[in-house]
């Protein structure tokens, strides 16, 4: 891990941290939430051996990266044009993507953006959805999954907050409870009050084998620091970002694609998307989807729980190009 390089970029009116290591073609990382950089660790490791030179940046509101005030600064096209403008900052036109989580949304609007700098594109977990012209996505999460579903109950500014200082050992203990779920999707929160606790006289989930005791305490280090205020607001921002991309209603995704998912994965178990991945409508809407792969008995962090299968999975596919 002390091979990897980190520097602080100007990007876009902020200043992002970036991890980096490697000579060649540029991988560009994009996590996802609660995730930093530090999720691609194996990645950044495995593909810089390899001849790429693996880019993983914090995103604005994240690690060591700025973190404006106000909502509306964490739209999708503040998020991509710092992308963009990283990318710019490299000296190359082109990148290969690789993207997990709320990583993977954003690199798709980056693909129907700006399809030009982007080689090909290695989503993990979260598939295309098409912008739906008739409702906005918070509405639509509401009447499909109730107001606890964790999007919602994410809106209001503070509250989701207010209920994460109530744990104990702060930042840890929530991230201990969102990076250890193997629950089936959609994630419904408890009430108010009851989301990251153990239940009473229960301990703490046990650390799954991939993550250890140092791994947690680091990402939970940079939340202590800054909270989780602005990770929390791409969610808030979901329904600016619906207003924002009228433009592009109806538009097909047209770079290269390979999506990976596991069957146990919270995203991919959520009623209606394994029959959209599998059914043809994903295809549809990504005519140059070239492979699904689903892996068996792995959950939403695949990455870091199967990061040698990831690594080989991204390597054969890129190395087409």
């Amino acid at each position: 891990m002390d091979t990897i390089q980190h520097r602080t970029v100007s990007v876009n009116g902020i200043n992002m941290h970036v991890a980096e290591k490697g000579e060649g073609p540029i991988v560009l990382f994009i996590h996802g939430f609660p995730d930093l950089w530090y999720t691609w660790r194996h990645q950044i490791l495995g593909l810089s051996s390899l001849g790429y030179r693996a880019v993983a940046p914090d995103l604005r509101g994240y690690g060591d990266s700025d973190s404006p005030d106000s909502i509306s600064s964490y739209s999708i096209m503040h998020i991509v044009g710092d992308l963009v403008a990283l990318v710019e900052s490299l000296g190359v036109k082109q990148v290969f993507v690789v993207a997990h989580d709320w990583g993977a949304i954003i690199a798709w609007s980056l693909c129907s953006f700006r399809a030009d700098i982007v080689k090909a594109f290695v989503c993990l977990s979260v598939p295309f959805r098409p912008r739906n012209p008739m409702m906005k996505p918070v509405e639509t999460f509401r009447k499909v999954f109730g107001d606890d579903y964790y999007i919602c109950r994410f809106q209001n500014p503070g509250e989701i907050e207010e209920e994460m200082a109530e744990v104990g050992a702060k930042a840890k203990a929530v991230l201990q409870s969102i990076l250890t779920t193997r629950n089936p999707g959609p994630l419904i929160l408890p009430p108010k009050g009851q989301a990251f606790k153990a239940r009473p006289g229960s301990p703490p989930p046990p650390l799954p084998s991939w993550l250890s005791e140092q791994d947690l305490s680091y990402v939970a280090s940079k939340y202590e620091q800054k909270g989780f205020t602005g990770p929390l607001n791409y969610y808030r921002s979901m329904d600016l970002n619906w207003e924002l991309t009228a433009p592009w209603t109806g538009m097909e995704v047209k770079v290269p694609v390979k999506y990976i998912v596991g069957d146990a994965d919270i995203v991919y178990t959520t009623p209606g998307v394994k029959e959209y991945v599998n059914g043809g409508g994903f295809k549809k809407n990504v005519p140059f989807l070239q492979e699904v792969v689903i892996m068996e008995g792995v959950a939403h962090f695949l990455n870091q729980e199967k990061p040698e299968e990831i690594n080989t999975h991204i390597l054969n596919f890129i190395k087409k190009f």
